[in-house]
């Protein structure tokens, strides 16, 4: 009896593995599609030309959860580092690596830090309410800003850096971060049970 017991134990753990491992890769394939379509999405707005791009990081990494999340936006990041035209404005800036040492290489370093810290939060309930997944997103998208202010400083001074890489931005991260909040708390609340 105990042998059937351990039998079935180890069948189940099997199955569970296997699916997690299945669901896990085809949470890669849907995230990248949707991280690539946010970034090539380009909407009318002031002063420059908004893309859903953050915002969809920080909800997959709530929705995700932390690790997962960041496995999703790291294979993300590391699609367009072997050359995939996954990134906004390529293949006209260049992909790969010199994509990635370019001015928005310190925000796709944010983007995987993003969605770790936005699913670690979720994952101890930050994410059900509005006002708790409003507070998720302004993180995450302060720590995608810092990450590519930083670099871009680093490449270019730091006033030029906030000119060109955080001042532009603040008023879209804003309706960005209201969405996200929104979009969080209705995937938290629907039937669909996506962190693992």
């Amino acid at each position: 009896m105990k042998r059937l017991f351990k039998s079935a134990a180890a069948v189940a753990t099997k199955d569970d593995i296997g699916s997690r491992l299945m669901f896990g890769f085809a949470a890669v394939v849907v995230g990248s599609l949707l991280l690539t379509a946010s970034a090539r999405t380009q909407i009318p707005f002031w002063p420059v030309p908004m893309t859903m791009q953050t915002m969809a990081v920080i909800v997959i990494g709530m929705t995700l959860g932390s690790r997962l999340g960041l496995i999703v936006v790291a294979a993300y990041v590391l699609e367009g580092l072997m050359g995939l035209p996954v990134f906004a404005n390529t293949p006209a800036r260049g992909a790969g690596l010199a994509y990635l040492m370019g001015p928005t290489g310190g925000y796709l370093a944010g983007f995987c830090v993003a969605a770790y810290v936005s699913g670690w939060l979720a994952e101890r309930g930050f994410g059900h309410d509005l006002f708790k997944a409003s507070l998720v997103n302004i993180i995450g998208t302060l720590i995608i800003l810092t990450f590519g202010y930083a670099w871009l400083a680093h490449l270019i001074g730091p006033v030029k850096a906030y000119a060109a890489g955080v001042h532009p931005f603040l008023l879209s991260s804003l309706v960005k971060i209201g969405l996200g909040a929104v979009l969080a708390v209705l995937i938290a609340r629907s039937p669909l049970k996506l962190r693992r």
